[in-house]
């Protein structure tokens, strides 16, 4: 819908106040308890980053980074993605469908299903390229890292909102254990272990291992399961690692890394309000049960491989670092419109299955300066390979009890020309991409005083993929017997493109006092293009979808940005901020179509992003710490890509899924009830503002936004020596809200109420 210029920008003056006012409040109710040389008592520790692929105090990068440390991840009790991006401003992340479907969207800049990241996720040195990973049991971590804003010419393509930095703990010098069991209210429980130490005087190892099984909380009330009202999303999952890091002298290292998740669980369970009911596309409507026909399954196999070579020269680091993984998905359910059998509004029953299986293997050779020196630099190059088959197909659900049969790479007899059959196949796509990129890069920063840096940066990227079309011609075919008209494609056929983009970044830094930096830089992002599967632009013209092909196009994004960083009180207090306008061009957004099942982007051919970030910690006493933030993000579509018929009302409204604004409070308490035994407890409250998830088509051209989200949890217990006892609880309150909205009524619900219970004994 439409906003006028003033009224937006008479929400950010009122949001720039408010946020001044909470800074003014929080920074008077920081005492100062300082000792008789002016030092505090109770400073807050310096954060060692990798932000600029150096090690860095955090308060002199110039960007917004938000860093959890290893007692940070204790703290907060963070096991997945959601628990830490939650406290991030101008950061959401969305839940929905399927765990390997899950998606961030990063100061606007959003990502879609099946679509690239919309930031650089970085693993010990190596890129993520399937996002399908991400969402997993984030096991033994040291350190997560983010960093917002476009970082291509530091991280590559997809660093188009900016980049997250995942970094494990690595072996140490002396042998140690830790084991954790646990209880959640699903019912379930979950068993964690760590074991590490030296092998020989040069080597040293690190394993760690978690299991999960859980019951869930979301209850499917027409559940066939003889067990009765199993729910929606049960969960069993392992996941493991063994790192070993092979020193042999001073100058060279190896450290290999290799892991897996194995998950098993449910997802599709989408709830459609009637059609013509007023709640049809209302994503504040919580009220209607999930009530499925068929439970489904999501089953996901991830396996990786690192090795990082670092070996020390005269004058920098010379570093190898080598990726691979494979991500393994099949995913069945219930088809549109998930509703119990012989209740369909679609007039018959159906399920559907989606196959995903993807192989990556990346090359990356770095030489980095050394960093004492006025002139750094870094230079490198990397290479990414990768081959990925999908295919997704709807079957006929003849009978109550059929369930729904997984289809891999074989469809089942077409539904009305071979069969009428149950399970027979109503619709089946396949296709297989074919990926080569490659990627050549410079960093560079010179200190042109003591007191303030330039830096230039510049990367270059190509993108080559290949589509080829593996659908049975079959099902190509016009089908008279179910109306389905031919797609125009042949079995084998292919498509290649390639897409490729020069990304530079320049930053100026200036340490305008000793509490105060200042910095200003123009950075642009990259997000490759791609190819929809075959025959969808003729589906979804059909369905009056605008701007939707076979292919979709790249997305690139120039910001602007200026912010400071800045520490008072005798290092008792932190704030820094930022403001950014960013201009991007082809941003992704996602079109389901319900005729062949397929999950779809297109292109909206200009957005603006304006916005700020600001960030606290504070050392209130010695017990009482708070860290607080808010973001503050106005998405307005510019250009989509003509005032066409389809979207009459796309030029001026919002963009999907962008959230108006976020903020975080956090309070961790510590007080010693005796020498030996230490109360600790943290309140985390979190809110997401407004958000629109669709943006206006023919069948929707006024979308309604979800209300603000306000979520609250808790954790507290007690540890004593090597024992630590934590009882917990998300979504405190117990608040009903849908994580997801998508064009045709789907709703996806949001976790209620979960506590449970843990204790770690350490070694």
């Amino acid at each position: 819908m439409s906003r006028t210029g003033s009224g937006r920008s008479n929400l950010v003056v009122k949001t720039l106040m408010g946020c001044s006012a909470l800074a003014g409040c929080l920074w008077s109710a920081a005492p100062v308890h300082a000792q008789a040389n002016g030092a505090s008592t109770d400073t807050i520790e310096t954060v060692v980053v990798t932000a600029r692929q150096r090690k860095e105090d955090i308060e002199k990068v110039p960007a917004q980074v938000t860093a959890f440390t290893a007692e940070a991840i204790e703290a907060k009790g963070i096991k997945s993605p959601a628990d830490f991006l939650s406290a991030v401003p101008n950061v959401t992340f969305i839940s929905t469908q399927n765990s390997g479907t899950s998606f961030i969207v990063m100061r606007g800049i959003s990502q879609a299903r099946n679509s690239e990241p919309s930031a650089a996720i970085v693993v010990d040195g190596v890129p993520m390229t399937q996002p399908a990973e991400f969402n997993q049991n984030l096991l033994d971590i040291q350190q997560i890292e983010v960093l917002k804003g476009p970082q291509g010419a530091l991280y590559g393509r997809d660093a188009i909102g900016g980049a997250i930095l995942i970094t494990t703990k690595q072996p140490g010098d002396s042998w140690e254990e830790a084991f954790t069991a646990g209880y959640d209210n699903g019912p379930g429980g979950n068993v964690d272990g760590v074991i590490s130490g030296p092998l020989t005087d040069t080597l040293k190892m690190r394993a760690a291992a978690s299991y999960l099984n859980t019951d869930g909380l979301l209850t499917n009330v027409d559940t066939k399961d003889p067990s009765a009202r199993r729910n929606a999303d049960p969960v069993q999952d392992f996941s493991g690692r063994v790192s070993f890091l092979w020193t042999p002298d001073g100058d060279f290292t190896a450290d290999l890394r290799l892991s897996t998740d194995l998950l098993t669980t449910r997802g599709l369970y989408y709830v459609v309000p009637p059609f013509g009911s007023p709640h049809f596309n209302d994503p504040n409507f919580t009220s209607q049960p999930i009530n499925l026909n068929n439970s489904g399954l999501d089953d996901r196999k991830i396996y990786a491989a690192a090795l990082k070579l670092s070996y020390e020269v005269q004058g920098g680091t010379l570093s190898s670092i080598t990726g691979y993984s494979t991500v393994w998905e099949i995913l069945t359910g219930d088809g549109y419109g998930f509703d119990p059998f012989g209740q369909s509004d679609v007039g018959f029953d159906y399920g559907q299955a989606q196959f995903l299986d993807v192989k990556t293997f990346s090359q990356e050779v770095r030489y980095t300066s050394a960093a004492d020196q006025r002139f750094r630099y870094i230079a490198g190059a990397e290479i990414f390979d990768t081959q990925r088959y999908i295919s997704t197909g709807n079957m006929y659900d003849g009978t109550a009890d059929a369930g729904v049969e997984p289809i891999f790479r074989t469809p089942n007899p077409q539904f009305g020309i071979d069969s009428f059959a149950p399970l027979s196949q109503v619709s089946f796509l396949a296709d297989d991409q074919n990926q080569f990129a490659w990627a050549g890069y410079v960093d560079m920063s010179y200190d042109i005083t003591d007191a303030l840096e330039l830096s230039v940066n510049m990367r270059y990227d190509s993108d080559h993929r290949v589509n080829t079309t593996l659908t049975p011609q079959e099902f190509l075919d016009a089908n008279p017997i179910t109306g389905r008209a031919a797609i125009p494609a042949t079995t084998g056929e292919k498509r290649a493109h390639t897409w490729s983009a020069f990304q530079p970044q320049f930053i100026l830094r200036w340490q305008a006092t000793d509490n105060m930096n200042l910095y200003a830089d123009y950075s642009r992002g990259f997000r490759s293009g791609g190819f929809n599967q075959t025959g969808v632009a003729q589906a979804a013209a059909a369905a009056n979808f605008d701007n939707v092909g076979d292919l979709f196009n790249a997305e690139i994004a120039d910001t602007y940005e200026a912010g400071f960083k800045s520490h008072w009180l005798d290092d008792r207090l932190l704030l820094n901020g930022s403001a950014y306008l960013t201009e991007d061009h082809n941003d992704y957004y996602f079109v389901f179509l319900a005729s062949n099942s397929t999950q779809n982007l297109g292109n909206i051919k200009k957005v603006q992003f304006a916005g700020f970030d600001l960030d606290l910690t504070a050392r209130l006493d010695e017990h009482l710490a708070l860290n607080a933030g808010f973001g503050y993000t106005d998405s307005d579509i510019r250009q989509f890509p003509t005032s066409s018929p389809a979207t009459p009302s796309a030029i001026g409204a919002r963009a999907p899924l962008v959230s108006d604004y976020t903020g975080n409070i956090g309070l961790q308490f510590d007080h010693p009830l005796t020498e030996e035994t230490n109360f600790f407890a943290r309140l985390d409250y979190n809110i997401i503002g407004p958000t629109t998830f669709v943006i206006p088509v023919v069948s929707e051209p006024h979308p309604i936004a979800r209300d603000p989200v306000n979520l609250v949890d808790l954790r507290m217990g007690l540890e004593r020596d090597s024992w630590r006892f934590t009882v917990w609880s998300k979504n405190l309150f117990d608040v009903k809200y849908n994580t997801e909205y998508s064009t045709g009524g789907f709703l996806f619900k949001g976790q209620p109420l979960s506590w449970g219970f843990e204790v770690t004994k350490k070694f």
